[in-house]
Protein backbone atom coordinates (compact mmCIF):
# COMPACT_ATOMS: atom_id res chain seq x y z
CA UNK A 1 0.00 0.00 0.00
CA UNK A 2 1.17 3.53 -0.75
CA UNK A 3 2.53 5.21 2.39
CA UNK A 4 1.81 8.94 2.41
CA UNK A 5 2.57 9.61 6.05
CA UNK A 6 3.52 13.27 6.41
CA UNK A 7 1.97 14.31 3.11
CA UNK A 8 -0.79 16.91 3.04
CA UNK A 9 -3.66 16.56 0.60
CA UNK A 10 -6.49 18.82 -0.55
CA UNK A 11 -9.54 17.30 -2.25
CA UNK A 12 -12.24 19.51 -3.75
CA UNK A 13 -15.78 18.18 -3.85
CA UNK A 14 -14.97 15.95 -0.89
CA UNK A 15 -18.41 15.62 0.63
CA UNK A 16 -19.69 12.64 -1.32
CA UNK A 17 -19.00 10.08 -4.01
CA UNK A 18 -15.50 9.95 -5.43
CA UNK A 19 -14.30 12.90 -3.38
CA UNK A 20 -15.29 11.24 -0.12
CA UNK A 21 -13.64 8.00 -1.18
CA UNK A 22 -10.46 9.88 -2.12
CA UNK A 23 -10.39 11.56 1.28
CA UNK A 24 -10.79 8.30 3.16
CA UNK A 25 -8.30 6.49 0.95
CA UNK A 26 -5.58 9.10 1.36
CA UNK A 27 -6.20 9.29 5.10
CA UNK A 28 -5.87 5.49 5.28
CA UNK A 29 -2.50 5.90 3.54
CA UNK A 30 -1.39 8.20 6.36
CA UNK A 31 -1.87 11.59 4.73
CA UNK A 32 -3.47 14.62 6.36
CA UNK A 33 -6.47 15.53 4.21
CA UNK A 34 -8.45 18.73 3.75
CA UNK A 35 -11.76 18.33 1.95
CA UNK A 36 -13.85 21.21 0.69
CA UNK A 37 -17.17 21.92 -0.93
CA UNK A 38 -20.41 23.84 -0.49
CA UNK A 39 -22.38 21.29 1.57
CA UNK A 40 -20.90 21.65 5.02
CA UNK A 41 -22.96 18.90 6.67
CA UNK A 42 -21.84 16.36 4.07
CA UNK A 43 -18.21 17.43 4.45
CA UNK A 44 -18.36 17.14 8.23
CA UNK A 45 -19.84 13.66 7.93
CA UNK A 46 -16.86 12.55 5.85
CA UNK A 47 -14.42 14.30 8.19
CA UNK A 48 -15.92 12.42 11.14
CA UNK A 49 -14.70 9.16 9.61
CA UNK A 50 -11.03 9.93 10.30
CA UNK A 51 -9.05 12.25 12.58
CA UNK A 52 -6.80 12.94 9.59
CA UNK A 53 -9.62 14.58 7.58
CA UNK A 54 -10.58 18.22 8.02
CA UNK A 55 -13.49 20.01 6.29
CA UNK A 56 -13.50 23.55 4.92
CA UNK A 57 -16.11 25.44 2.88
CA UNK A 58 -15.31 26.46 -0.69
CA UNK A 59 -16.96 27.31 -3.99
CA UNK A 60 -14.33 26.32 -6.54
CA UNK A 61 -15.89 28.56 -9.20
CA UNK A 62 -15.13 31.64 -7.09
CA UNK A 63 -11.57 32.98 -7.11
CA UNK A 64 -11.77 34.58 -3.67
CA UNK A 65 -13.26 31.42 -2.17
CA UNK A 66 -10.43 29.29 -3.55
CA UNK A 67 -7.85 31.76 -2.22
CA UNK A 68 -9.49 31.62 1.22
CA UNK A 69 -9.49 27.82 1.08
CA UNK A 70 -5.74 27.59 0.53
CA UNK A 71 -5.10 30.21 3.19
CA UNK A 72 -7.14 28.19 5.69
CA UNK A 73 -5.77 24.80 4.69
CA UNK A 74 -2.12 25.68 5.03
CA UNK A 75 0.54 24.20 2.73
CA UNK A 76 -0.40 21.05 0.83
CA UNK A 77 1.64 18.62 -1.26
CA UNK A 78 -1.14 16.98 -3.26
CA UNK A 79 -4.03 18.83 -4.89
CA UNK A 80 -6.92 16.78 -6.27
CA UNK A 81 -9.41 18.81 -8.30
CA UNK A 82 -12.45 16.56 -8.04
CA UNK A 83 -15.38 18.98 -7.74
CA UNK A 84 -17.76 19.02 -10.68
CA UNK A 85 -21.33 18.92 -11.88
CA UNK A 86 -23.22 17.20 -14.68
CA UNK A 87 -26.20 18.24 -16.78
CA UNK A 88 -27.70 16.94 -20.00
CA UNK A 89 -29.60 18.40 -22.93
CA UNK A 90 -29.29 18.36 -26.72
CA UNK A 91 -27.00 21.17 -27.82
CA UNK A 92 -29.82 22.94 -29.68
CA UNK A 93 -31.75 23.15 -26.41
CA UNK A 94 -28.79 24.12 -24.21
CA UNK A 95 -29.00 27.63 -22.78
CA UNK A 96 -26.01 29.90 -22.31
CA UNK A 97 -26.59 29.69 -18.56
CA UNK A 98 -26.34 25.89 -18.71
CA UNK A 99 -23.15 26.16 -20.79
CA UNK A 100 -21.56 28.66 -18.42
CA UNK A 101 -22.49 26.60 -15.37
CA UNK A 102 -20.81 23.48 -16.76
CA UNK A 103 -17.66 25.36 -17.78
CA UNK A 104 -17.45 27.08 -14.39
CA UNK A 105 -17.94 23.95 -12.30
CA UNK A 106 -15.88 21.55 -14.37
CA UNK A 107 -13.11 23.65 -15.95
CA UNK A 108 -12.76 27.03 -14.25
CA UNK A 109 -12.82 25.28 -10.88
CA UNK A 110 -9.90 23.07 -11.91
CA UNK A 111 -7.98 26.09 -13.23
CA UNK A 112 -8.44 28.03 -9.98
CA UNK A 113 -7.61 25.00 -7.84
CA UNK A 114 -4.52 24.00 -9.83
CA UNK A 115 -3.25 27.58 -9.97
CA UNK A 116 -3.59 28.08 -6.23
CA UNK A 117 -1.98 24.72 -5.53
CA UNK A 118 0.91 25.35 -7.89
CA UNK A 119 1.63 28.75 -6.39
CA UNK A 120 2.12 27.30 -2.91
CA UNK A 121 4.21 24.24 -3.84
CA UNK A 122 7.78 24.54 -2.56
CA UNK A 123 9.11 21.17 -3.71
CA UNK A 124 7.56 17.79 -4.43
CA UNK A 125 3.95 18.10 -5.50
CA UNK A 126 1.11 16.38 -7.30
CA UNK A 127 -1.72 17.97 -9.27
CA UNK A 128 -4.50 15.50 -10.10
CA UNK A 129 -7.68 16.37 -11.98
CA UNK A 130 -10.63 14.00 -11.91
CA UNK A 131 -11.80 14.34 -15.50
CA UNK A 132 -13.92 11.83 -17.44
CA UNK A 133 -14.02 9.63 -20.50
CA UNK A 134 -16.27 12.44 -21.77
CA UNK A 135 -13.07 14.48 -21.96
CA UNK A 136 -11.62 12.03 -24.46
CA UNK A 137 -14.49 10.85 -26.65
CA UNK A 138 -17.57 12.92 -25.83
CA UNK A 139 -21.14 11.70 -25.46
CA UNK A 140 -24.41 12.86 -26.97
CA UNK A 141 -26.47 15.41 -25.03
CA UNK A 142 -23.66 16.46 -22.68
CA UNK A 143 -21.74 18.84 -24.96
CA UNK A 144 -20.97 21.50 -22.30
CA UNK A 145 -19.80 18.86 -19.83
CA UNK A 146 -17.70 17.09 -22.45
CA UNK A 147 -16.21 20.38 -23.63
CA UNK A 148 -15.25 21.25 -20.07
CA UNK A 149 -13.66 17.85 -19.46
CA UNK A 150 -11.75 18.08 -22.76
CA UNK A 151 -10.53 21.43 -21.45
CA UNK A 152 -9.41 19.86 -18.18
CA UNK A 153 -7.24 17.39 -20.05
CA UNK A 154 -5.73 20.16 -22.18
CA UNK A 155 -5.09 22.26 -19.08
CA UNK A 156 -3.45 19.32 -17.33
CA UNK A 157 -1.19 18.52 -20.27
CA UNK A 158 -0.09 22.14 -20.57
CA UNK A 159 0.66 22.45 -16.85
CA UNK A 160 2.57 19.17 -17.00
CA UNK A 161 5.01 20.69 -19.49
CA UNK A 162 5.43 23.78 -17.34
CA UNK A 163 6.41 21.73 -14.29
CA UNK A 164 8.30 18.96 -16.09
CA UNK A 165 11.73 20.02 -14.79
CA UNK A 166 10.53 20.24 -11.21
CA UNK A 167 9.49 17.53 -8.73
CA UNK A 168 5.83 18.30 -9.52
CA UNK A 169 3.62 16.27 -11.86
CA UNK A 170 0.16 16.97 -13.28
CA UNK A 171 -2.18 14.23 -14.47
CA UNK A 172 -5.87 13.62 -15.13
CA UNK A 173 -7.85 10.53 -14.19
CA UNK A 174 -10.68 9.86 -16.62
CA UNK A 175 -13.30 7.40 -15.36
CA UNK A 176 -16.39 6.28 -17.16
CA UNK A 177 -19.74 6.39 -15.38
CA UNK A 178 -19.20 5.93 -11.65
CA UNK A 179 -21.58 4.43 -9.12
CA UNK A 180 -22.07 7.77 -7.35
CA UNK A 181 -24.75 10.32 -6.58
CA UNK A 182 -23.91 12.21 -9.78
CA UNK A 183 -24.64 9.15 -11.91
CA UNK A 184 -27.79 8.46 -9.90
CA UNK A 185 -28.92 11.96 -10.87
CA UNK A 186 -28.14 11.21 -14.53
CA UNK A 187 -30.18 8.01 -14.30
CA UNK A 188 -33.15 9.96 -12.92
CA UNK A 189 -32.88 12.52 -15.73
CA UNK A 190 -32.70 9.81 -18.40
CA UNK A 191 -35.69 8.08 -16.87
CA UNK A 192 -37.73 11.29 -16.73
CA UNK A 193 -36.89 12.40 -20.27
CA UNK A 194 -37.13 9.03 -22.05
CA UNK A 195 -39.76 7.14 -20.09
CA UNK A 196 -37.33 4.32 -19.38
CA UNK A 197 -37.40 2.76 -15.95
CA UNK A 198 -34.49 3.63 -13.63
CA UNK A 199 -33.20 0.08 -14.09
CA UNK A 200 -33.26 0.46 -17.88
CA UNK A 201 -31.54 3.84 -17.66
CA UNK A 202 -28.83 2.40 -15.42
CA UNK A 203 -28.36 -0.55 -17.79
CA UNK A 204 -27.90 1.87 -20.69
CA UNK A 205 -25.05 3.60 -18.87
CA UNK A 206 -23.52 0.28 -17.80
CA UNK A 207 -23.53 -0.91 -21.41
CA UNK A 208 -21.16 1.91 -22.41
CA UNK A 209 -18.48 0.03 -20.46
CA UNK A 210 -17.29 -3.16 -22.20
CA UNK A 211 -17.25 -4.71 -18.71
CA UNK A 212 -20.98 -3.85 -18.48
CA UNK A 213 -20.88 -2.14 -15.10
CA UNK A 214 -20.53 1.21 -13.39
CA UNK A 215 -17.11 1.91 -11.94
CA UNK A 216 -16.45 2.13 -8.21
CA UNK A 217 -15.09 5.33 -6.64
CA UNK A 218 -12.29 3.32 -5.02
CA UNK A 219 -10.94 2.54 -8.50
CA UNK A 220 -10.32 6.26 -8.94
CA UNK A 221 -8.77 6.48 -5.48
CA UNK A 222 -6.40 3.62 -6.27
CA UNK A 223 -5.21 5.40 -9.42
CA UNK A 224 -4.71 8.66 -7.52
CA UNK A 225 -2.73 6.91 -4.79
CA UNK A 226 -0.52 5.31 -7.44
CA UNK A 227 0.20 8.74 -8.95
CA UNK A 228 1.44 9.87 -5.54
CA UNK A 229 3.49 6.80 -4.73
CA UNK A 230 7.02 5.62 -5.38
CA UNK A 231 7.83 5.04 -9.03
CA UNK A 232 5.31 7.55 -10.42
CA UNK A 233 7.72 10.45 -10.98
CA UNK A 234 7.83 9.94 -14.75
CA UNK A 235 4.05 9.84 -15.12
CA UNK A 236 3.23 13.40 -16.18
CA UNK A 237 0.67 14.97 -18.48
CA UNK A 238 -1.35 11.79 -18.80
CA UNK A 239 -5.08 11.22 -19.17
CA UNK A 240 -5.44 7.90 -17.37
CA UNK A 241 -8.68 6.17 -18.26
CA UNK A 242 -10.72 3.90 -16.04
CA UNK A 243 -13.06 2.73 -18.75
CA UNK A 244 -13.01 -1.05 -19.03
CA UNK A 245 -11.63 -0.69 -22.55
CA UNK A 246 -14.21 1.82 -23.83
CA UNK A 247 -11.43 4.28 -24.72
Amino acid sequence: MTDLTGKRVLVTGGGSGTGADLARGFAAAGASVVICGRRIAALESVAASSPLIRALPCDVTDEASVAALFAASGPVDIVIANAGQADSAPLAKTSLDQWNAMIAANLTGVFLTFRAGLRQFTGWGRLIAIASTAGIKGYAKVAPYAAAKHGVIGLTRSVALEVARSPVTANAICPGFLDTEMTAHSIRVISEKTGRSPAEARAALESLNPQNRLFRPDEVTSAALWLCGAGSDGVNGQAITISGGEV
